[in-house]
């Protein structure tokens, strides 16, 4: 693979590169004028399932366009927490399955059997499950990141905001090109793209991808490698209109992950491995340590030898129609997913036996999605829609207990889930007077969720089975939005809204015998009161948009801890009551031709109201120091601590682009701060951070090539996404150092 990419990677010298489409744009201002050639660009977003300019949206939403994405090196849905204020994106304990917060409602989970609580959408499409979201982000035009509970226009119903991924269409002409890299730790990356007609009124594009190497970590003991990547994707988009009032969309797409896994450090406290090795906290940024027994290398499959890998596929297909009624447009989507996850990780950071994990599931998933929407421009705008979906989850994980202190043995768990979700939905927008306008919505969700055959069984050196269980869980909801829009003038929208969001419940699938680790969590349900506004001045060379929320919160899902006199388990519980208090301030501004400014801050603090759980700290002070048994588990009221998420986050660019004799030239310098949080699994602060990356291009006049160099984490400064305590060990899981490299660009 790694041949093929460089091959790409010379050719792309004499040939070509795929530049991201530019969103489109709609200024106000005659082409050419000054007004035009500095005015930021009004980007049109389909947020509210029609096309308008984002400033015209009464919804807190951030968009990123194709161009954006590839000059800030966005290269996977982690990334895109460095550009959206409020949002973050982990991979709990550096496994291949991203987690996603918004304004500090986000579900923290390693299995892969519950649903995000963040809704996730490519070309309207859902993808429920976070693992199914780590592919990469290839030939995009744009993402809409929407915060706040969504549901009266989107398929499934969420609490925390949704993620729209909208890929680039077909072309009516014929375009094509592509882009390859090359640089740190031999990684390199390729795309490129073909489009345009294929016969009458059809049009086609085929998008590619790949990635490899990039192996930054290294083994303590042995100095070998971990990180290279081995991942390629494609998407064929078919574009047909038989008539003026049809539209046709086939979207087939695969994808591929061959990739090492994330390998883990030692944080917080020196740690004793099985036969007595103590290992001391890790100091070197790069450093991690793996291991896998004879037995368990067997049992999944791979050799004595192994790293921590992924082998994943994703794959599937939707068929869109849009039918014009005249009185109404017709939207119908039918899609179908399937991904299969198979991945090992070491959790304990060590040669020793500790934590390995190995996980196996297929999911796929099916939905049917029917929209009525009113024509665009009166008074009186509305929406109905129809939504169906089936999933299956089934498979579970492997562990490797054998050197583990009071364990010794190896585990497995197994289960098989259903859901079933059907909603129906609406929407009015109301003009009361040509400048106020009355917005409301209203969803009910039905829901079914089993879990089936969950068993959780010792497989050596002594098998035990325990006995098989099946839970079931069913949810019956309403949902809904009521708010005002007003428009001050033309450049200046305020609005405020009410808006109540339910999330699914679900189960807990960890390596347990334990009845009460089994029971369900149920849905959360969180009331959302915002007001904001966006605006533009100096003839739209600068556009301010803010706003302010506070979230009553009920039932909010917590990845907790459950102990026993032996141990200790993850389990997934809910908090009774809670809220979170915030505000954002976004700021894009063109003061000259070739000057752009984007700069976010975010601020959210959250507290519980009524909480009485177990206090981790007293029970690990009172285990007895001999026998390692928690003799004394304490409880307490836990009751104005403060929610487990960062209160500040601060995001920014600046790109500036001159000529130089024959050529143009661009610099650009993008930079994030995420303030410090608390990791309930380990215990510990997680640091705050800064991340900044710099990007420099050159294209000749009049050519349509270009060549660059970028930077990431420029200061080469430490971070961690997320941390844990698995058995024993504390880790941290650790992001990249600094990275550089060299990119070539061309577009017919």
């Amino acid at each position: 693979m790694k041949r093929l990419l460089l091959g790409a990677s010379s050719a792309v010298l004499a040939l070509a590169a795929a530049l991201p489409a530019a969103a489109q744009s709609n200024t106000g201002a005659p082409s050419g004028s000054p007004s035009a050639a500095q005015a930021v660009d009004d980007i049109v977003v389909t947020a509210q399932r029609r096309q308008e300019s984002s400033q015209k949206v009464g919804l807190a939403l951030t968009v990123i366009s194709g161009d954006d994405l590839d000059n800030r090196n966005i290269g996977n849905v982690n990334d895109l927490e460095n550009s959206v204020p409020s949002l973050e994106v982990d991979s709990q304990l550096g496994g291949g399955q991203p987690q996603f917060r918004v304004r500090g409602v986000g579900l923290t989970d390693y299995a892969a059997n519950n649903t995000s609580t963040v809704g996730i959408y490519v070309d309207e499409v859902a993808y429920p499950y976070g693992v199914m979201t780590q592919g990469l982000l290839y030939d995009i035009a744009r993402i809409e990141v929407l915060r706040g509970p969504q549901g009266t226009l989107y398929g499934r119903n969420t609490t925390g905001g949704a993620v729209s991924v909208v890929t680039n269409a077909p072309t009516d002409t014929v375009q094509a090109g592509f882009s390859a890299s090359y640089g740190s730790y031999d990684a390199a990356k390729f795309e490129g793209f073909l489009s345009g007609p294929v016969a009458e009124n059809l049009t086609a594009r085929l998008s590619l991808a790949a990635e490899s190497g990039g192996a930054w970590q290294y083994h303590r003991d042995t100095g070998e490698s971990l990180g290279d990547k081995d991942t390629k994707a494609a998407r064929l988009r078919v574009n047909w209109r038989p008539t003026a009032q049809t539209d046709i969309d086939l979207n087939l797409h695969y994808s591929r992950d061959e990739s090492d896994g994330r390998g883990l450090r030692l944080i917080t406290t020196p740690f004793t491995a099985g036969g007595g090795r103590v290992y001391p906290i890790d100091t070197a940024h790069r450093i991690t340590g793996w291991g896998i027994s004879p037995y368990f290398a067997q049992l999944i499959g791979v050799s004595p030898n192994a790293k921590p890998f992924r082998d994943n596929e994703g794959k599937g297909l939707s068929l869109r129609l849009n039918q014009n009624l005249g009185w109404a447009t017709l939207t119908a989507i039918a899609s179908y997913e399937s991904f299969d996850r198979r991945e090992f990780n070491d959790w304990d950071a060590t040669a020793s036996n500790e934590a390995g994990t190995y996980f196996f599931n297929d999911i796929e998933t099916t939905s049917q999605e029917v929209r009525l929407s009113s024509p665009t421009g009166g008074r009186f705008q509305w929406l109905a829609g129809f939504y169906h979906a089936n999933e299956t989850v089934d498979g579970g994980f492997h562990s490797d207990f054998s050197e583990a202190k009071g364990l010794g043995f190896f585990m497995s768990t197994t289960y098989g889930q259903k859901v079933q979700t059907t909603g129906v939905f609406g929407n009015i927008d109301y003009k009361l007077t040509d400048r106020l306008t009355l917005i409301g919505g209203l969803r009910y969700e039905d829901e079914s969720r089993d879990l089936n055959d969950f068993k959780t069984q010792v497989l050596a050196p002594v098998p035990r089975v325990n006995a098989t269980t099946s839970k079931s869980q069913s949810m019956g909801e309403w949902s809904g939005k009521v708010g005002l829009e007003y428009t001050v003038s033309d450049d200046i929208l305020t609005y405020a809204n009410v808006s109540r969001g339910v999330k699914s419940g679900g189960f807990t699938t960890y390596n347990s015998g334990l009845p009460e680790q089994l029971d369900p969590f149920k849905f959360e349900e969180l009331i959302a009161y915002e007001a904001g506004v966006k605006s533009s001045f100096f003839d739209r060379k600068l556009q301010l948009n803010a706003a302010a929320f506070y979230y009553d919160y009920r039932d909010q899902q917590l990845q907790g801890v459950l102990y026993t006199q032996t141990g200790r388990v993850g389990r997934m519980i809910n908090v009774p009551k809670s809220h979170i208090q915030g505000a954002e301030l976004e700021l894009r501004w063109r003061p000259l031709n070739n000057l752009t400014i984007t700069q976010s801050i975010g601020y959210k603090y959250g507290e519980y109201d009524e909480f009485f759980f177990v206090n981790a700290t007293a029970t690990e002070a009172a285990k007895d120091p001999v026998t390692g048994e928690y003799n004394t588990i304490v409880y307490s009221d836990r009751a104005g601590e403060r929610l487990p998420f960062p209160k500040w986050d601060y995001k920014g660019s600046v790109a500036y682009d001159w000529q130089i004799g024959g050529w143009g030239v661009e610099a650009e310098s993008n930079y994030a701060y995420r303030d410090e949080k608390f990791s309930t699994s380990s215990n510990s602060i997680i640091a705050s951070y800064w991340l900044v990356n710099a990007n420099l291009t050159l294209r000749p006049a009049n050519a349509n090539y270009a060549v660059g160099l970028y930077v990431n984490n420029l200061t080469d400064s430490y971070s961690e996404e997320s941390r844990n305590r698995f058995i024993s060990a504390s880790t941290g899981s650790p992001n990249p150092p600094r990275t550089w490299g060299v990119r070539v660009s061309y577009r017919y």
